[in-house]
Parts: structure tokens; sequence; C-alpha cells
């Protein structure tokens, strides 16, 4: 069941989006050579925590850490640990923030210093691929429509959309509905509706789409080994388009 938000607690959302996505700034200039992936979650705890909110992903079905960090061919999930930064890497921060009952989730990956072309090229082809799903959301548009902006643009650009994992509702709840595919078909899926409030977060690989899971039961990796990245942002559907709350 999709539940409708108010424009008051569409508000609440943007507050817990805006104390993610000022943890990605914070953390934008830690994130470099000889850091621990641990070290980075530490710091990005204590900054939600400062500015009054909680992290959604400690403790979320078990997941140890308070954010999720991916390196290079690690897909999402990835848990912080004593693995370090080097240089050349593309490293994935996800972060969902939780305040006064609603959560906020936001992604970006940071290129460390000097990244391979086809790697940085992978990167903004990704970044793009959000705008251009965001870019149809409005009211009467259909999910599909995202997941086709998403799909045509990436493969259009030699690149894969990830198919195991997808966007979702969010709101009271960490994860609610719809479901938010990043790949699909004009004209198909749900019917967006004014007060929706979903996360677009399409998950782009160097490859082939298809993923596997590590022993941790968390980490995803793609299975040919080549890069993969994501961006994401929490929206809400208004009748002017998508109210971006992760800014």
């Amino acid at each position: 069941m999709i539940n409708l938000k108010s424009p008051t607690e569409i508000e609440s959302v943007r507050v817990a989006g805006r104390i993610a996505a000022g943890t990605l700034d914070f953390l934008a200039s830690k994130i470099k050579p000889g850091v621990t992936t641990e070290k980075l979650d530490s710091l990005g705890h204590e900054y939600i925590l400062e500015h009054g909110g909680t992290p959604s992903s400690l403790g979320y079905r078990g997941f140890p850490k308070s954010m999720c960090i991916s390196i290079n061919d690690e897909v999402v999930h990835g848990i912080p640990g004593k693995r370090r930064i080097n240089e050349g890497d593309i490293v994935k921060v996800d972060v969902t923030v939780y305040k006064d009952g609603f959560h906020g989730d936001t992604a970006r990956t940071f290129m460390v210093g000097q990244v391979p072309p086809k790697a940085r090229d992978l990167v903004e082809v990704t970044r793009r691929s959000l705008e251009l799903g965001i870019e149809v959301v409005q009211e009467g548009a259909r999910l599909g429509d995202v997941g086709a902006a998403i799909q045509e643009y990436v493969e259009s650009n030699g690149y894969s959309v990830v198919r195991s994992f997808v966007g979702h509702g969010i709101g009271r709840n960490f994860h609610e509905d719809p479901q938010v595919p990043h790949y699909g078909r004009r004209g198909t899926g749900l019917r967006l509706k004014e007060g929706m409030v979903f996360t677009i977060e399409p998950m782009i690989n160097e490859g082939h789409w298809e993923v596997k899971v590590l022993g941790d039961g968390w980490t995803a990796v793609t299975k040919d080994g080549k890069l993969s990245a994501q961006f994401e942002h929490t929206l809400a559907v208004t009748g002017n388009g998508a109210d971006i709350l992760t800014l």
C-alpha cells in the first residue's frame, strides 16, 4: 500500500534528507587515500548525531554500521571496515537519516584523486541518469517512464542497469511501497500521484548488470568484477514535477 504524504510530512522527510545530504558534503573532503571506510563511517555517524538525527542503517535488519560504503566493483551495501581507500578508487557512500519520525535517503559516488577515464565516464553517466529519471517525474507519469529514461541513456553509453536492487518509497518507514526500478518501458507501471515520496537510486555497471552478494550477507559486487557507480535522491511527486528532498 502506498502512503501519500501530506505537505507537512514531506517537509519532515526534507529535514531528514538535508541532514543526510549534509553528511555527504561533510565526508567529501575526508574521502582520500589511506583513510579506512570504518573511519568515514564513524565521522558520518557523529555528524548525523550532532545535527539531531540518527543513522537509519545502523541495526536495520542486522546491518552493523551507520552507512553503506562500497568501493569500485562493490555495487551497494558495502560494510565499513578496515579497508583503506586508494588513489583512483570510486567510492559510493549511501546515507539514510531518521529524524522526528521520518527518513531521508541519499547516495553519491566520489572519485578519489586521478581516476581512470573509463571510471570517470561511468560516474558521470550514472549521475546524469539520475537527473534524467527525476526529470520525467510528474503527476500522471508512470514508473516505467522513469526506468526507461534511465535505461535508455545508460545503455546508449555502453553501460548496464542493475536489476537486483531498486528505488523505494520512504517516509515513516525506511522502505515502503512502491518499488522503483531503474529500467522499464515507457507508458507502463504504476501511475504517479501527488504526495508520493520515493527514492531514485540507479546502480550502473561498467560491464554486465548481474551482481552477487558476498559471504557477509550484505555487500553486492558485480559478477564480472567491473566497476559500478550509484547516485540517489529522495523526492516527492508534486503538481509541478519532482521536489528533491535531499539537496
